[in-house]
């Protein structure tokens, strides 16, 4: 029998995010209908104003997730009547006998003012779906914009449609829910007129300060660092050793990130992201390593008219492979080396139609998997527009060789997590399981690096344990921490800080 699923949404409200929704809900067996009678749960009436500022300031368009959108909008699905399942973004329907109801909270409150009070709290907000007691489906929100309240508030929309539609797959098929309990918040944050206009005037403090900073620095600037390795790595001490770590030197008009390391003839040779300041568009550039360190500079092996960075290399059938970022043009793509460590030729698109953030490939069982963070490409929205935060959507292909064909997760996106879904580096075995190291974007993006284990990795859903949080300090300083990786015999980090964009002739980026 078809499933009749309800939409419960606030009728003095409606908006274009509502619309996306039902459009993802809609599949082969499923009835809609709506109930669209007024509700709790909106938003203050100078939240709108708020959000009219920012849009006038930022040159925002006004038909993003957020827009009104007439009650006409849905006349073509029918009023709630009978519904198996209603899907409560209100949170004022009550359970009936044939009648289950998921209650949509954010940060424990239902309707969309809970989650514009997580944002406007700094906190980053847990959308959940709840059965009575039971979690169906709980994730972290993200957004990479956190002075914008409307982008945020947009993103965390998007995102939430995915939260609904990978737990709908999963209650269809029978799988366990998407996201642990222990994402749920305490208690809900209070959301009042006052609250909106102090925060409003916070957020215009920082924007202006952070410009004013730029003008004399260039932020972020990531940097490379290396260690000698003879004893336990990070993954095995849970920590950052507070000694033995070096930069690796930059000119101060480009940086260096995202340090992928492979043995080749007995060397090291170190690939990583290189971003020229000017160009604004990083390329993908070598360094071999010799028993004391780098020995020169990186030198570029990989260009395209679009952005590349994470350069994920490989040995596989006697050559040298690699996936780099390519997420501004759309795809994932797999490259191999015709001149090692140069002479890089584009063999195959994996995934199209994507915008994916550090695909990580992992072999497990005769299986090849593939783990990115993805960002949403399916909505029809105008430039500029939110489309959901880059590293809080964890997706899963599968394939039987790692040049495809690739197979998507059928509960994609398999983790809502900002702190714990993007990749940060090779997933290694460690004493019977699988550790990936992960970035938690919580404070900003990629503050800090977490080691993950892998509990579940099948056709039917993936899970995971965040066991250590590792931040940049003492042995290695600056604000954040971003990618882990390893050879026998070197170990590689990275993280982040500022570059003076005026600096004394024979200055050094080096910090010991």
């Amino acid at each position: 029998m078809p499933l009749t699923l309800g939409v419960r949404l606030d009728g003095r409200a409606p908006r274009r995010w509502h619309l996306r929704l039902l459009e993802a809900l809609a599949a082969p067996g499923r009835d809609l209908c709506v109930a669209r009678a007024p509700g709790p749960g909106a938003l203050p009436g100078n939240a709108g104003l708020l959000f009219a500022v920012e849009a006038r300031l930022r040159r925002l368009p006004g038909d993003g997730p957020a827009a009104p959108v007439p009650l006409s909008a849905f006349a073509a699905y029918p009023d709630l009547d009978a519904a198996g399942l209603v899907l409560d973004l209100c949170g004022d329907v009550a359970p009936a006998p044939g009648r289950r109801v998921w209650r949509l909270t954010f940060d424990g409150a239902c309707g969309e003012a809970g989650l514009l009070a997580a944002l406007l709290a700094g906190r980053t907000p847990v959308a959940a779906l709840l059965e009575g007691e039971r979690v169906v489906a709980a994730g972290r929100l993200g957004t990479e914009s956190l002075t914008v309240m409307r982008t945020a508030f947009e993103d965390g929309l998007i995102r939430t449609v995915d939260l609904v539609r990978a737990a709908l797959a999963g209650d269809e098929s029978g799988a366990p829910g998407l996201g642990p309990e222990a994402f749920l918040p305490p208690a809900p944050a209070g959301l009042s007129v006052t609250a909106i206009g102090l925060r409003a005037g916070t957020m215009l403090a920082r924007t202006v300060a952070a410009r004013l900073h730029r003008l004399g620095y260039r932020t972020p600037h990531w940097r490379v660092g290396w260690r000698h390795l003879a004893g336990p790595d990070v993954i095995d001490l849970r920590r950052l050793p507070s000694q033995g770590w070096h930069d690796l030197p930059d000119d101060g008009l480009r940086f260096y990130a995202d340090p992928f390391p492979i043995v080749h003839a007995g060397r090291t040779i170190l690939f990583v992201e290189e971003y020229p300041h000017a160009t604004g568009r990083g390329v993908i550039s070598a360094v071999a390593f010799g028993p004391d360190g780098p020995e020169g500079v990186p030198v570029p092996v990989l260009e395209e008219p679009h952005h590349l960075s994470y350069p994920f290399v490989f040995e596989r059938d006697g050559a040298h492979w690699m996936i780099p970022e390519s997420g501004a043009a759309g795809t994932i793509d797999l490259y191999r080396a015709t001149a090692f460590p140069g002479g890089w030729v584009k063999t195959a698109t994996l995934v199209a139609d994507v915008t994916a953030s550090d695909a990580t490939l992992l072999e497990q069982a005769g299986r090849w998997w593939l783990f990115a963070t993805v960002r949403d490409r399916g909505l029809d929205l105008p430039d500029r527009a939110a489309r959901g935060a880059y590293s809080d959507a964890l997706h899963l292909w599968s394939a039987p060789d790692f040049r495809g064909p690739w197979t998507p997760h059928p509960r994609n996106p398999v983790l809502v997590d900002f702190a714990a879904a993007r990749p940060a580096g090779r997933i290694v075995a460690r004493d019977g399981a699988l550790i990936r190291p992960v970035q938690d974007c919580r404070r900003g993006y990629g503050e800090a690096l977490s080691l993950a284990r892998i509990d579940r990795l099948d056709a039917q859903g993936y899970a995971q344990t965040v066991e250590t949080t590792l931040r940049a300090g003492p042995g290695f300083p600056g604000s954040r921490l971003h990618t882990l990786n390893r050879t026998e015999a070197f170990e590689f980090i990275d993280g982040s800080g500022s570059a003076p964009r005026f600096r004394r002739r024979g200055s050094s980026s080096k910090s010991g």
